[in-house]
């Protein structure tokens, strides 16, 4: 017999914590199909611009990002401003880059789920 899927429930407070990149803090829930991470990024933060095969939504919580979107050069490159209260959608292989701002609390969703999307180290997984 085959037992069925369980809920689980998960506390960020209880998740480790890593550090993948200077002044950026991340926790991470990794699941089947999606993974979601809290995102903590110190005023001054950069994260290069990379690109992946994941679709990403960055939820801003707190704090002001600046996404550089598209290829840097390209003809498509612009950089937005997003402060709390702000979704950006990442589709598969789009370039972005981010800058801190403020200090900021992202939520990043990505799917398909994936422990290597640029700045990633394994971590929790669900």
């Amino acid at each position: 017999m085959t037992t069925p899927p369980r809920a689980t429930v998960y506390r960020w407070d209880d998740l480790p914590r890593d550090h993948p990149m200077a002044m950026l803090a991340r926790r991470r829930i990794i699941g089947e199909k999606v993974m979601i991470s809290e995102v903590f990024l110190q005023r001054g933060c950069d994260v290069p611009s990379h690109h992946h095969a994941n679709e990403q939504f960055a939820v801003v919580l707190s704090g002001c990002v600046r996404f550089g979107l598209g290829e840097a050069g390209g003809s498509d490159h612009r950089f937005i401003d997003a402060k709390a209260g702000a979704v950006v959608h990442l589709p598969p292989d789009v370039h972005h880059s981010a800058h801190a701002v403020e200090d900021s609390l992202l939520l990043d969703i990505f799917s398909p789920s994936s422990e290597a999307t640029g700045v990633d180290r394994v971590q929790h997984r669900a």
